[in-house]
């Protein structure tokens, strides 16, 4: 297997202040001024618990970023973890439990479903494509096609869900695109020009994107260290993985798929040869799980 140049931050390890920063952030934009319906129907000395559960067989991602809801708006709740991220859990399961005050359970019930709605979606599927990857070399990547302001917890959640991270954003790797060959005047000159320490980043790996396959030798012979062939079938993955790996960088050179890429048709392009995937539906078009919060009052409790 070709080494993978690209060496991105660790989304499995979430700083915790950055996290923190997040759940303020997200309950700035919910709660606002106050959760005027809880402040008017819910006695502040009531109490209870909550438990939230999934309703549809997922991957849980977003646990301790639930936790962290709960913990940010009243940290005397009592919050217990039923599950790890990363597990598969069927419907009816225990994902988390809280108990204590029941107004800030309600005031966090919202923004907690929702990022363990999100991300174990994200997880769920992530999960399918990788199930279908199993036996072969090769593994299925993310892109930056993100939520603006999500993009560290939705790629995250792929990571939980057995995929791989590429890039994190513009900054930690280079990728010449078509776009960038146009305005460059060509793929070798684009090449060229990324080898450049102009606007910092050396060192960082080249890649460049290839959707003709007659661009093949003369990015290889400027010196990428990955290529992307996009919008190509299967047989025409195949038949530029062999000319690339005949060139003399070829045998180190990593090699992505992207474009048009399905569950059914993920295990043709691996069968092909190339190192990773990459699938935007990952993070853009995953779906929501079903998962809610069921609350009870306290023993006695009126």
């Amino acid at each position: 297997m070709t080494p993978d140049p690209f060496a991105t931050a660790d989304t499995t390890k979430l700083d915790p202040d950055f996290v923190q920063r997040a759940i303020r952030r997200f309950l700035a934009e919910d709660v606002g001024s106050g959760d005027v319906t809880t402040e008017r129907t819910v006695p502040a000395h009531k109490r209870g618990s909550g438990r939230i559960i999934a309703r549809q067989a997922c991957v849980v991602a977003g646990v301790d970023l639930a936790a962290a809801v709960f913990a940010e708006l009243d940290p005397a709740l009592n919050v217990e973890r039923l599950v790890k991220d990363g597990d598969r859990v069927m419907p009816t399961a225990g994902l988390l439990a809280v108990s204590g005050r029941l107004a800030p359970i309600l005031t966090g019930e919202r923004l907690a479903l929702n990022v363990l709605q999100r991300l174990s979606g994200i997880a769920t599927v992530t999960r399918r494509y990788a199930d279908a990857l199993h036996g072969t070399s090769a593994s299925v990547s993310d892109t930056r096609k993100t939520t603006p302001g999500l993009r560290v917890f939705e790629k995250y959640a792929v990571k939980v869900g057995g995929g791989r991270n590429h890039r994190i954003g513009l900054f930690d790797a280079v990728l010449i695109k078509d776009n960038h060959v146009v305005a460059a005047g060509g793929i070798a000159a684009a090449v060229k020009a990324s080898h450049s320490t102009v606007g910092g980043g050396a060192g960082l790996p080249i890649q460049a994107e290839i959707d003709d396959v007659g661009q093949l030798q003369a990015a290889l012979d400027a010196g990428v260290d990955a290529l992307l062939l996009d919008n190509m079938t299967p047989a025409q993955v195949a038949a530029a993985v062999r000319t690339i790996r005949a060139h003399a960088r070829g045998h180190s050179c990593w090699i992505e798929a992207s474009g048009g890429i399905t569950l059914d048709n993920i295990r043709a392009y691996a069968d092909a040869g190339v190192d990773t995937i990459s699938v935007g539906a990952l993070t853009h078009s995953a779906p929501s799980v079903d998962i809610a919060l069921d609350l009870e009052l306290a023993s006695g409790v009126a």
